[in-house]
């Protein structure tokens, strides 16, 4: 049935409903639609642009309705798809508005704000060939905005037409000619331009653009800095090239000129250096002694600037043996005179130098020794404090845990006062595996500055380690938002550290509920980080911050890689996959049912729970009423944040479809980070589970690809030959005969489980995470209990490397930490999974080897030593009463 023809009198009544709508004036505009409708109730477009405003009054429910009803009513127009585009625009579903906007456009090809919005929505789904059809048909309605012309350039660079976009940006330089020198956004298209050039391939022609508008010569790039950096870096490109001698020899100098200048405006800047060492030949990563001295040479030449200590440290990198003696001295001296407390920070890449770091040792040694007979004003008393302290990080470092704490006992003796002796103490404990010790150490420097947000983060994260939740809570409440709950304030502040931190605490105490929760949420702070970007796809064009703006997509388009995510979805799927296998589990962690008598106070603290989610008590009547009266009428088309009804994750992990949830959450990972280990075996252990082999074996093969010899490759290989051997019918062709060629590719058909078992024993003897692989295999081929235990007994026994400390790499740092006892608790962990009746017994032995550790303590131990934290007087909760800043 064709829509009803509005009369000219209504057309003018419908054009009015737009208008209001247009400037918020909702309650006009509802009682115009109303008047509409009265008259035409079948009319389509009226019904969609009642339902918008109810949307916007709050009547959200209502509103789509209508407008799925408008729709219905007339699917050929053009307001309609245009109303029910901005209501899937505003929940996020970006590709399905996107579609929704294109259907407008098919009946309204020339409309402004819809081929807008779409250019908008095709850059924020990346479907660049369709933004550059319709970044032209903005530009031909509206030729003579220059905003237009930049977008069309950035829709050639994102669709890979770097010829279009140089044409087009030479097109718009021409009209803006005369614009001036002191144009900060024709600066930034220019800037854009030699972007655009370098990314072809034509550095020449970048360089001379470069130079032509030189802010020096009056030019109109007015960045200096950054000009000059491009100049260099494009200067270094052109001497790879295949030219002759004579203009390389002329490249090489104008490049030196270039680093030299930038070394004149900041000459701590390291990759200023590492530009002009690269420039004579010299590559700052792989010195050979053939160039050493040369380098050496050029950084003496910056090493008397005042102030600047990226030269001399540098000279550390570069100097070996006699050479690099001679300038440590001086270097420790001074930062041990100064009382520089990141002295050891600065240091520590050097210590990948087994000699470096021995040359070091006896240098400080040396220093302390001094220092500790010295007398008089010659040494001030810091200074010999100053090098314990270094002392004691250079030995917890090297996992030399009774040295380092002894020395910081010395220190502390010394001054009492000092935070940073408490932090290294706790640093020290949590390498030598006692994470309560630890947060103790790291709750007494918190005690010493109140004030200081570092070491208050530290102390909670530290809390958290140790299983301490609530007292951590206590710590972040004091920094956090008065009135509202600090879990809830940091998840709305993304704080990642407490995040990952709190979600592991959860995980190591057994509460898989909790953990899924704050593991999710980490899910969502990423997503997040992808809806952000959408205002800037307009913004970005119509102030023409192109550089910036193209990079923040590039790395919107791998944010997901960052290494919190991943750890959050590794572990996501490890607890899915737990619940999978163990369907007893998730019905296990609901709290026990109560008695009628328990239904009130039930309902007390669930109201109570309530009230925190809000971040406010509960209001009166009155209050309610009040609150409702001063809303704004125009509550936006965003739609109102959920309500939690499931805030301990109780439901959560009673879903039926575990194996779904896993694989949803690990979706483009694969691609994303191939180089992670950890990925391929969560997208293994999901994908064995769901009979996707193929999968399976292609997730193994590039794991082999990467480290052959992994512990959780080994055991998994095994895992997915002894499935698919043990189908009952075997798999058809195609996938057959591929998934054969695929697995004795990894290992060979005729070595059998057993051997191949054995041999990976034998080869990594020494090894505890070998030793813990093997007796998962013997397990997965039926090897009785008894004979897995001795396996895994085996850790006790020389040559196992047992002591040894196991490098874990944390989410938020570069360097990694140390556990010591790590690997033991590994094979603890698994003979408790087991169920293993020799479980205790290999704990007590854990706690008799590991005499720092607290790891291998009884549960009452460890009960004891929480609550005895509490009881101290040293809790969190009795700490100083902070303002809390918002």
């Amino acid at each position: 049935m064709a829509p009803p023809i509005l009369a000219q009198k209504d057309k003018k009544l419908f054009a009015d409903l737009l208008s209001q709508y247009e400037n918020r004036q909702l309650s006009k505009g509802r009682k115009t639609a109303d008047q509409i409708l009265k008259k035409y109730p079948e009319h389509g477009e009226t019904m969609c642009m009642k339902g918008l405003i109810l949307v916007h009054l709050g009547q959200r429910d209502e509103g789509i309705n209508l407008v799925k009803e408008g729709m219905r009513k007339d699917l050929s127009s053009h307001i309609c798809w245009h109303v029910w585009a901005l209501i899937q625009k505003s929940e996020h579903k970006y590709e399905d508005a996107l579609k929704s906007y294109i259907q407008a456009l098919k009946f309204d090809k020339d409309n402004f704000n819809i081929l807008r919005d779409t250019a908008v929505l095709q850059t924020q789904t990346r479907q660049f060939e369709g933004l550059v059809e319709t970044r032209h048909n903005l530009l031909r309605l509206r030729p003579y905005n220059r905003h237009h012309w930049v977008g069309l350039a950035v829709a050639y660079q994102l669709n890979g037409n770097l010829d279009e976009a140089k044409q087009v940006l030479e097109h718009i330089e021409g009209f803006l000619r005369n614009i001036g020198t002191s144009n900060v956004e024709f600066s930034e298209l220019l800037m854009y331009h030699v972007r655009i050039l370098e990314d072809m391939g034509d550095f020449q022609s970048a360089v001379d653009m470069l130079e032509s508008h030189d802010r020096a010569k009056g030019g109109s790039v007015l960045d200096r800095m950054a000009s000059t950096e491009m100049k260099a870096r494009l200067l270094a490109k052109l001497k790879e090239s295949d030219a002759d001698d004579e203009k390389k020899t002329a490249w090489t100098e104008r490049a030196d000129a270039a680093w030299r200048w930038l070394l004149s405006q900041n000459a701590d800047g390291y990759e200023y250096y590492k530009g002009f060492l690269a420039n004579q030949g010299i590559d700052l990563a792989n010195v050979t002694d053939g160039n050493r001295e040369k380098a050496l040479e050029m950084l003496r030449d910056y090493s008397n600037v005042q102030f600047a200590t990226a030269p001399r440290r540098l000279a550390l990198h570069v100097a070996t043996g006699q050479e690099f003696q001679d300038l440590i001295k001086p270097y420790l001296t001074n930062g041990l005179t100064k009382g520089i407390p990141s002295l050891f920070a600065d240091l520590k890449p050097l210590y990948k130098d087994s000699v470096k770091r021995q040359i070091i040792e006896d240098i400080v040694e040396e220093l302390r020794a001094t220092f500790a007979t010295s007398t008089g004003d010659s040494v001030q008393p810091t200074t010999y404090l100053w090098a314990l302290y270094l002392l004691a990080q250079h030995h917890s470092y090297l996992g030399r845990h009774k040295q380092a704490l002894e020395i910081l006992d010395i220190a502390i003796v010394h001054t009492p006062t000092l935070p940073e002796l408490y932090m290294t103490r706790a640093r020290a404990l949590k390498r030598a595996g006692d994470p309560h010790g630890a947060a103790r150490a790291m709750n007494d420097a918190r005690l010493l500055d109140g004030q200081d947000r570092f070491i208050n983060t530290k102390t909670g994260k530290y809390l958290l380690r140790a299983g301490m939740v609530n007292e951590a809570d206590a710590i972040f409440s004091k920094f956090t938002r008065g009135g509202a709950p600090a879990g809830a304030d940091l998840e709305e502040m993304q704080a990642m550290h407490y995040l990952v931190e709190q979600g592991d605490s959860y995980r190591r105490a057994g509460k898989l509920n909790l953990a899924l929760k704050k593991y999710y949420v980490i899910q969502k702070v990423f997503e997040s980080f992808r809806e952000d970007q959408y205002e800037f796809h307009q913004y970005s064009v119509r102030k023409t911050i192109l550089n910036v703006y193209t990079e923040m997509l590039k790395w919107e388009d791998n944010v997901r890689s960052h290494p919190g995510f991943i750890h959050a979805a590794v572990a996501t799927v490890q607890i899915w996959v737990a619940l999978y296998d163990d369907a007893t589990l998730g019905p296990s962690l609901q709290p026990p049912e109560t008695t009628g008598s328990d239904v009130s106070s039930k309902k007390a603290i669930n109201k109570a729970k309530k009230a925190a989610r809000k971040g406010q008590p509960e209001a009166d009547g009155a209050n309610s009423k009040k609150a409702t009266a001063i809303q704004p009428e125009d509550r936006g088309l965003e739609p109102p944040r959920p309500r939690d009804d499931d805030p301990e994750g109780l439901k959560l992990v009673l879903a039926e479809d575990p194996l779904e949830r896993a694989d949803k959450y690990l979706t483009g990972l694969s691609e994303l980070v191939p180089q992670n280990m950890d990925i391929c075996f969560a997208i293994y252990d999901v994908a064995i589970r769901r009979k996707k082999y193929l999968q399976a074996v292609r997730m193994l093969a590039r794991a082999h690809s990467l480290d052959s010899e992994h512990p959780g490759l080994h055991s998994r290989i095994t895992h997915l030959r002894n499935t698919v051997s043990s189908l009952p019918e075997p798999i058809p062709a195609p996938v057959g005969p591929i998934l054969a060629e695929s697995i004795a590719s990894l290992l060979p058909a005729e070595v059998s489980l057993e051997l191949f078992n054995s041999q990976y024993l034998q080869k990594h003897s020494s090894s505890p995470m070998a030793i813990v692989a093997h007796a998962k295999v013997a397990q997965i081929l039926k090897a009785p209990q008894d004979e897995v235990d001795s396996i895994l007994f085996t850790v006790l026994k020389e040559p196992v490397q047992l002591d040894h400390e196991v490098r874990v790499h944390a989410f938020h740092v570069d360097e990694p930490f140390t556990y010591c006892g790590q690997a033991a608790f590994a094979v603890l962990s698994y003979l408790k999974e087991m169920k293993s009746p020799r479980a205790e017994e290999f704990r007590i032995a854990c706690n008799d080897r590991f005499e720092l550790s607290t790891l291998f303590r009884s549960d009452e131990e460890i009960d004891a030593l929480q609550k005895s934290f509490t009881e101290s007087g040293e809790s969190p909760a009795d700490g100083e009463a902070l303002e809390t800043v918002i």
